[in-house]
């Protein structure tokens, strides 16, 4: 009896080091995205306000665009820096949605951001989804229909998030508020997955016309390693197992160092030369 009692307590005492370690791994996670995701919002100010506040459109292209501006299309201009200007509040509302205090501390602020984060997650997803097929913002069909997959998950991420908050299920509303946040980052994941390759392996599998193999496995890569990662998280984070919670504490742990390493090649390759 005492040594099944001792068994059970060393049993329990395994779980909750490896929860501890689990949760850490999601802190460190968090720390190295929002670093990353506090760049690409500077880097949206410094790129593109300056230019747009005196009127010289034209510049924006100076960072190497597919299509932003283009002369005589007043429409797609427009609908080309509201995408990009409000995709830094979305990002910054994203982030305060990821940032735990802030639910604690502040929660009319919390569901405020996570309203905006929302409502501009599906308009971008639209107005995204426009440019690649009705302006032809596009280098190439197969990172097109990419595009329009992830176009379609915010959506149905996007409705359910919507679903289980009005119906106040708050225990299966998180994670499909995270899955969305998973899949509405999709350009900013984008980013940091070059930005981790070219300075670990160099251009290998790219092509400037974005139709190299490691282009086309990111162009799917990019909604499906973030998702896969988010699920053993939560699957982890409610199991009693100590070797799952290893095992995903092990991978998120990887994942904040390839996050760290892609926020600095992409800083470093894509957005410092324009800033």
């Amino acid at each position: 009896m005492t040594q099944t009692l001792a068994s059970s307590q060393s049993a329990a005492r395994s779980v909750a080091w490896a929860a501890r370690a689990h949760s850490l791994s999601g802190k460190l996670w968090f720390l190295a995205a929002a670093a990353g995701q506090l760049m690409f919002i500077y880097y949206i100010l410094v790129a593109y306000v300056p230019k747009t506040l005196v009127g010289q459109f034209e510049r924006w292209d100076e960072v190497g665009l597919i299509k932003g501006y283009e002369a005589g299309d007043g429409f797609g201009n427009l609908m080309f820096i509201t995408h990009v200007l409000l995709a830094a509040i979305m990002t910054l509302a994203g982030l305060m949605q990821l940032t735990a205090p802030l639910r604690n501390w502040a929660p009319r602020l919390h569901r405020m951001s996570g309203r905006v984060f929302l409502v501009l997650a599906v308009y971008l997803a639209l107005g995204g989804l426009w440019m690649v097929w009705g302006r032809g913002t596009r280098l190439n069909d197969i990172g097109a229909i990419a595009s329009t997959l992830n176009t379609g998950l915010i959506l149905v991420f996007a409705a359910l998030t919507v679903h289980f908050a009005v119906k106040r299920d708050i225990a299966r509303h998180r994670p499909w508020a995270m899955r969305l946040f998973m899949v509405a980052n999709g350009v900013w994941f984008m980013r940091l997955f070059y930005g981790a390759w070219l300075l670990s392996v160099g251009p290998v599998g790219v092509s400037g016309q974005m139709n190299g193999w490691f282009d086309i496995f990111l162009a799917f890569g990019v909604m499906a390693i973030p998702l896969a990662g988010l699920q053993l998280y939560l699957s982890a984070q409610k199991s009693r197992s100590a070797a799952l919670k290893w095992s995903s504490t092990l991978v998120t742990l990887t994942a904040a160092g390839l996050t760290a390493l892609g926020g600095v090649g992409a800083t470093v390759i894509m957005w410092g030369p324009h800033l």
